[in-house]
């Protein structure tokens, strides 16, 4: 009986020895750093929404969270990185209705931009705006539209490059206010506003937050936000849908999402995070500064957003006859 409880203790011990030896080898899962990809470099609106969100969510984690920025080829190489990760929470994609748009843009995708991911939430809206030069005939939206239906085929819009956000936003302009426009993609922002700025197009469709400066200077005037209510960047401006587009809405956002398969457990505490750091003031005067209303959602909501919009852009690729990348 002795040898028995001895043998019996011994093995205890000796189990008990090589549990703390695993402890201190293996990492528990909440512990490791989330690695959050953003589809875009460093310093825009996007990339600094996710950061802001980021810090605050690491901080109520006790959990850090790293950016790692890969833009190029239309968010895909990004999605693709989120797409084929572990479905553990350790990596979240920034998502925007750029991918909406690519499904839309490209003959084919290494992934299913529905299927693959799973939404956790959005995590913000910034507005788009129309805007013309600070010395242009056309001072409001009404102006610009009735001179382009009196006039069809005189009026030039800008955007950056073919298929952006930007782009398509202004070729839905065009279907919805039954104007007959040029619509001319420049190979980013500055092009578009130093052509604007020096009469050779009419008016330019752009993220407003970059244009903010340019606007309190008075070099540039907004006639129209393209989203739902006016910005609370700009109070006076009215909406396109009060200019002569009833129910017009687009705007730029974006949200977090991990790969299909994550546990649905997994994804509540995303998303119970997300709602926390959205909710801190510092958070939301801090994403209001760059020009971004924030708003969270279920992972539900994000779903149908993200339907509705791969939906709607593949609409507008296809009526505008943009080629498939």
């Amino acid at each position: 009986m002795n040898t028995f409880f001895s043998l019996s203790r011994r093995s205890a011990l000796v189990l008990a020895a090589a549990s703390i030896a695993m402890g201190a080898n293996a990492q528990p899962a909440s512990t490791k750093p989330i690695r959050l990809v953003v589809p875009f470099g460093p310093g825009g609106v996007a990339d600094l929404t996710a950061r802001v969100v980021a810090q605050k969510m690491s901080e109520s984690m006790g959990q850090s969270i790293i950016v790692d920025n890969k833009p190029g080829a239309g968010g895909v190489v990004a999605a693709d990185t989120v797409a084929k990760a572990a479905p553990d929470g350790l990596t979240v994609l920034l998502m925007s209705n750029g991918n909406a748009v690519s499904v839309g843009l490209f003959k084919r995708l290494p992934f299913d931009t529905v299927r693959d991911f799973a939404p956790v939430s959005t995590i913000g809206y910034f507005d788009l705006a129309v805007v013309t030069s600070a010395d242009s005939k056309f001072k409001t939206m009404q102006e610009l539209l009735a001179h382009a239906k009196a006039h069809p085929g005189t009026v030039n819009i800008g955007t950056i490059n073919v298929g952006s956000t930007q782009h398509l936003a202004a070729e839905l302009l065009k279907r919805s206010t039954g104007i007959d426009a040029q619509v001319i993609p420049f190979n980013g922002s500055p092009a578009m506003i130093t052509a604007l700025r020096g009469g050779q197009i009419d008016a330019g469709v752009e993220i407003l937050a970059p244009l903010l400066g340019q606007i309190s200077g008075k070099s540039l005037r907004p006639i129209a936000v393209m989203g739902t209510k006016r910005s609370f960047a700009l109070p006076d401006t009215p909406t396109v849908a009060e200019s002569g587009a009833p129910k017009f809405n687009v705007a730029s956002w974006n949200a977090f999402a991990v790969p299909a398969k994550t546990p649905p457990a997994v994804i509540e505490r995303l998303n119970k995070e997300v709602h926390a750091a959205l909710a801190a003031p510092e958070v939301k005067d801090r994403l209001r500064q760059i020009g971004v209303e924030a708003q969270g959602s279920t992972p539900q909501q994000q779903a149908e957003l993200l339907k509705n919009e791969i939906q709607r852009w593949s609409e507008v690729i296809r009526l505008a006859g943009i080629p498939k990348q």
